[in-house]
């Protein structure tokens, strides 16, 4: 089906599903996704996995989403589809499905240190959100280049490997969700990012993958035309709704509203920011009652410290330009490095829906 789902044909699948709930996964013992799949320490980081998949089943959540490493594609072919395939059965085993996402735009600045990524021991800074001082998590003055897809050749290969990728699973139900772009505009990039945005779902789309493809809002652009174009491409092309709020409440329940508009299943696909106001107790009992699909970023706090701000908050902050923003809070990640909550009112209410959800979902199957 080389084409956009229909709306009957999105709530047909959706309807079929349970109440989709999890997080954007990294062990904890990554501190970037090159750790996550390259060959070097990846046996021991696969044991951190299982030991967190457990504790990801024991709270109830059904589901991850992660991101490939182009990197390791090119440099080891064959390793990462081997450790792609043992990530899915793993996930298989405990009850937890996929959203794989297939591009993303959050890009760190261009600076004269920008790297681009390399296989290897990794290195990452304490006390930094993604564990980078200068990362797409900062401030940018530019739009940031793209590591891959702004470079013809690059492009060329990157889309070879997303090819491979859904052409492989695209009828594998351990796989839920084709993400096709993370983030598109992010990093100042909304000028120059749609044309890649559009090869990418021409390129996946080419596959006919049976599951939905979505690519999520989390910009609504204010009326500026560029934002309002390539909002309107994500939205008039995707399968399902997907949308990020790291806002407070009030500003979610309108992304909510204005998204429902477009008649078909939403799913959140990053939530959770605590020092901004954007909670568990306020967001999970929502998603709940509204069945909008929902993954928060992080689980385990470790090496990739998205416990702490991003860097443009502090930046904000330092500046004055936002200093609304509790800094004693964990900003993303429920579980500490021991596996005990973080807060265990937080995960004995997540626990609490996950389990009514299942039940709900077991007495709609029964009629």
């Amino acid at each position: 089906m080389k084409e956009r789902w229909s709306k009957e044909k999105a709530w047909e699948w959706y309807d079929k599903m349970p109440w989709l709930r999890g997080c954007n996964y990294m062990s904890s013992d990554c501190a970037n996704r090159v750790d996550q799949w390259q060959s070097l320490g990846f046996e021991e980081r696969f044991k951190t996995t299982e030991r967190e998949f457990k504790a990801l089943k024991e709270l109830g959540y059904n589901t991850i989403r992660i991101l490939p490493e182009f990197v390791v594609w090119q440099q080891e072919h064959d390793g990462f589809m081997e450790r792609f395939e043992r990530y899915l059965s793993l996930c298989d085993k405990y009850g937890i499905s996929c959203m794989f996402v297939l591009a993303n735009d959050c890009m760190p600045p261009k600076t004269a240190n920008r790297r681009l990524p390399y296989i290897g021991v990794q290195h990452y800074d304490r006390g930094y959100h993604g564990g980078r001082k200068i990362s797409q998590h900062g401030n940018h003055t530019e739009p940031a280049p793209h590591f891959y897809l702004d470079n013809e050749d690059s492009r060329k290969e990157y889309l070879e490997m997303v090819t491979e990728l859904v052409t492989k699973y695209k009828d594998d139900p351990r796989i839920c969700v084709w993400d096709v772009y993370n983030e598109a505009g992010n990093s100042l990039r909304v000028s120059i990012t749609l044309p890649n945005v559009k090869k990418m779902f021409e390129t996946v789309r080419a596959c006919d993958p049976s599951q939905p493809l979505t690519s999520g809002v989390f910009h609504f652009g204010g009326g500026d035309e560029k934002w309002d174009e390539l909002n309107r491409y994500l939205l008039d092309n995707s399968d399902i709704i997907s949308y990020h709020c790291y806002a407070s409440f009030d500003v979610h329940v309108e992304y909510i509203k204005r998204l429902k508009k477009e008649g078909r299943p939403l799913i959140n696909t990053e939530w959770l920011c605590r020092t901004f106001g954007n909670t568990v107790f306020e967001n999970f009992p929502l998603f709940y009652l509204e069945k909008i699909g929902c993954y928060n970023w992080g689980f385990v706090a470790g090496k990739y410290q998205t416990y702490e701000p991003w860097e443009s908050t502090w930046q904000n902050y330092e500046n004055g330009t936002n200093t609304n923003v509790d800094f004693t809070k964990w900003f993303h990640d429920l579980l500490r490095p021991s596996l005990r909550p973080y807060d265990p009112n937080e995960t004995a209410l997540i626990k609490n829906f996950c389990d009514m959800a299942d039940r709900d979902f077991e007495a709609q199957k029964s009629k």
